[in-house]
């Protein structure tokens, strides 16, 4: 165990049918990392993961979506699973969960299909990423640059394709959380003003 990331604490916000070794995975090595994690779902006590084809175990709740305060966390992890992020998107307030972090600069890790869930926060344009295949389209037609590379890192953001793409990820993830929060970049038109004004040519 590494004190790597000792004192931070991780929000890991799931529905039922997520990939399960895409939290796991990432899960045992934030912790193993010094993180305390948090297990975030719209259920209520228990969580149901998939494993592969099949459905896989049930993971008890740490704290329900309704009782959970981004600012009390110091990242999140968004594993994927097609089911999974597909309900999250939907659920107006597992959009705004996420979008805080965005807002605040704070680290943000999806994988595979996680990323449908960050397209509805807005964040994705102008971001390089990847994800699972099936989600390049949505990820361009949201403004994203969509790469397929086994992790992508962009300013406090780290996206990768799949299961076999975690050891990457998990590198990717801990070094980006360990970092801890980012200046939001600003938007082009503020920059523009900024450099125009700035005097230097």
């Amino acid at each position: 165990m590494s004190d790597d990331l000792k004192g931070k604490k991780i929000a890991i916000l799931v529905a039922d049918g997520f990939e399960q070794v895409e939290m796991t995975g990432p899960r045992d090595a934030l912790e193993e990392a010094g993180a305390e994690t948090d297990l975030i779902s719209p259920a209520d006590k228990k969580v149901k993961g998939w494993d592969l084809t099949k459905w896989g175990r049930s993971f008890k709740v740490d704290v329900p979506l309704a009782e959970a305060h981004a600012d009390e966390y110091d990242a999140i992890l968004l594993p994927g699973g097609v089911m999974n992020p597909d309900k999250l998107r939907v659920i107006p307030q597992a959009v705004d969960f996420v979008k805080a972090f965005a807002d605040a600069g704070k680290p943000i890790a999806s994988i595979c299909h996680g990323p449908w869930t960050l397209i509805e926060t807005g964040m994705v344009k102008g971001r390089r990423m990847t994800s699972w295949p099936s989600l390049q389209t949505d990820l361009r037609n949201a403004g994203a640059e969509w790469v397929d590379e086994e992790v992508v890192v962009d300013n406090g953001l780290v996206t990768s394709r799949k299961p076999a793409d975690i050891p990457a990820f998990n590198g990717k993830v801990i070094e980006e959380f360990r970092e801890g929060a980012h200046k939001p970049e600003q938007h082009p038109e503020h920059a523009g003003h900024a450099m125009a004004g700035s005097g230097t040519h």
